[in-house]
């Protein structure tokens, strides 16, 4: 049992630390190579998304994934947000038309559903890494996006390791049963700590990195429940087995996409 467990989280580690490798590259290099990183990592998180989904009801993936794509190479020419809501509101008249033509040709029809589930992936999914993209744009994107990704991991692994040890208060006993508050606490701590690091490393002021750190380690762990709730209603234990150790992208981004949305609202829209 002691092996399993050691070379399970060995394997966590290692596909971890190549995630990091790979993303941390992306945003010190940035341009192309940051958008098509990102661009991949939505698709196929969009894939898992839709394959949960799919399991209990039809989802239009194709109209799904041509918004997408839509989207996301939206961010290489423009930010303005027009775009968006234009593809949002033509995605779900096209699923609403597909609907009406399975009605006729079948006598049934699932729109509601249908609608709901190919929409939500673009707003759960492909939209929040189209804000993480735009982040690299920005005058400070570079400090941004390393603090918003360092964070998140730092957070991630503390409140991992010390809701092993320590972990007795559940904290959503019903959403995730083996998640506890000693760990999200410590997961809080763990990403304020990551961000007055990278203040001190990078001799900047404290206080804005402070309270990025606490927005990552707050949002990042509600992304994380989110997600949960969203296997447990799907019935699978991971969106996906593509890293190892880690299940599927959306297990192991499900942290980053509601912490960047933040991000990006607090430093390219109010600020």
């Amino acid at each position: 049992m002691r092996y399993k467990l050691d070379d399970e989280l060995l394997k966590r580690t290692a596909s971890g630390l190549v995630l990091a490798v790979a993303f941390l590259s992306g945003i010190y290099i940035g341009g192309i190579y940051w958008q098509l990183l990102c661009s991949a990592i939505a698709l196929l998180s969009l894939r898992e998304y839709y394959g949960m989904l799919s399991i209990h009801f039809h989802v239009s993936k194709g109209i799904g994934f041509g918004a997408a794509i839509t989207i996301l190479s939206a961010t290489w020419c423009s930010t303005r947000a027009e775009i968006y809501l234009v593809v949002l509101v033509v995605s779900t008249f096209a699923v609403f038309i597909c609907e009406i033509i399975r009605r006729e040709l079948k006598g049934h029809s699932t729109a509601l559903r249908n609608v709901g589930g190919t929409t939500s992936g673009l707003l759960y999914v492909v939209l929040p890494w189209s804000f993480i993209i735009q982040l690299r744009f920005n005058p400070l994107g570079l400090i941004l996006l390393l603090t918003l990704f360092a964070c998140t991991w730092s957070c991630d692994v503390a409140a991992f390791f010390a809701g092993k040890k320590w972990g007795r208060a559940p904290l959503s006993p019903a959403v995730s049963p083996k998640k506890t508050w000693e760990g999200f606490f410590s997961g809080l701590l763990g990403s304020i700590l990551c961000a007055t690091f990278i203040a001190y490393a990078l001799a900047l002021p404290p206080f804005p990195l402070v309270l990025m750190g606490t927005l990552v380690g707050i949002a990042g762990q509600l992304g994380d429940l989110s997600e949960s709730l969203l296997k447990r209603e799907t019935g699978v234990k991971d969106s996906g087995h593509l890293i190892p150790g880690h299940g599927g992208l959306l297990d192991r981004f499900d942290s980053i996409i509601l912490s960047g949305t933040l991000f990006y609202l607090l430093f390219e829209l109010l600020l």
